[in-house]
């Protein structure tokens, strides 16, 4: 008997090949697959309902088989995960799933590689574990495993399935009785709304008018428009729903020049205390009237009192 570091280093090596192996064949039976569905899809099309119906059941089958392979590729994958437990004697309660499931599965497939690693690991475990695992007398084995590995015949719901799904796929009008009488109906309700020269005339809607356009959907482009666009800046982590806002109207408020106008510029020497003869220049200036001789020299006495 090989020694116990070189078994499991075969367990290793025999793992990764049976990996590859799988992934490989998976990738084979996924490729015929797809041409047998475009044969099925062809039958149906041509209206041979029964062998399409037969022969979907190989289609089933591949499918079953395929994902049986997709599990044992993810035992093999746990085995070398956890291939640090392999080294014990008796087998861990971890891998104790993987490894009967492996050992029931394998002979029921066309993987070599992944025989041979079962053979290593009734080597490690030795026969009594293997015949337990085999006869599945404790119900070690995954149950996904035992169902992708029972042979049955397929529903006929789970065929009607397949075929609706191959004919939706490659657009094929299946089935074509519910097809035809949705026709026949159709083709009744037209001749009922036909006129009686046989000539099927065309029922155009009235147009919608401007208040219904205006109510359904609000002109936005009413108004001035603003010559400047100006993109909201990108969301970010110190402001999720950024904003742009944009600047109210200006604050119009009189300038210095504007006051200055409405005042009377004071003349040199002369004293502006009186708010009377200040509000008569005012509106003088305002008003446009220049005053005269006379008007300074009652302007000035009255300054001088």
């Amino acid at each position: 008997m090989a020694p116990s570091s070189s078994l499991i280093s075969k367990i290793k090596v025999q793992l990764k090949l049976s990996i590859s192996r799988l992934r490989m064949v998976q990738q084979k039976d996924s490729a015929i697959a797809k041409q047998q569905r475009r044969m099925m899809a062809q039958l149906l099309e041509q209206g041979k309902e029964e062998s399409a119906r037969i022969r979907v059941e190989n289609i089933i089958r591949s499918d079953i088989t395929t994902e049986l392979l997709e599990i044992l590729e993810l035992y093999c994958e746990l085995l070398l995960a956890r291939a640090g437990l392999l080294e014990a004697k008796d087998c861990d309660p971890g891998l104790e799933e993987p490894i009967k499931s492996i050992i029931y599965a394998a002979p029921r497939t066309e993987i070599k590689e992944l025989q041979q690693a079962r053979q290593l690991l009734v080597e490690k475990y030795g026969k009594d574990f293997a015949l337990i695992a085999m006869d599945n007398s404790d119900g070690k084995v995954a149950e996904r495993v035992l169902k992708k590995l029972r042979v049955e015949p397929p529903d006929q719901e789970l065929v009607t399935l397949y075929l609706e799904e191959i004919a939706r796929t490659y657009g094929v009008a299946w089935p074509k009785e519910e097809r035809k009488d949705e026709g026949v109906q159709g083709d009744d309700d037209k001749d009922d709304e036909s006129p009686s020269g046989g000539q099927a005339i065309k029922n155009l809607e009235a147009p919608l008018t401007t208040d219904e356009l205006s109510r359904a959907t609000p002109p936005r482009d009413l108004g001035p428009k603003s010559p400047v666009s100006i993109a909201p800046p990108s969301p970010s982590t110190d402001n999720v729903s950024p904003r742009v806002k944009l600047p109210g109207p200006p604050d119009l408020r009189p300038g210095v020049k504007m006051t200055g106008s409405k005042k009377l510029t004071p003349t040199p020497g002369v004293k502006t205390d009186s708010q009377g003869s200040d509000s008569g220049v005012r509106k003088d200036v305002i008003g446009g009237k220049i005053p005269d001789a006379d008007e300074l020299a009652k302007r000035f006495a009255a300054l001088k009192r």
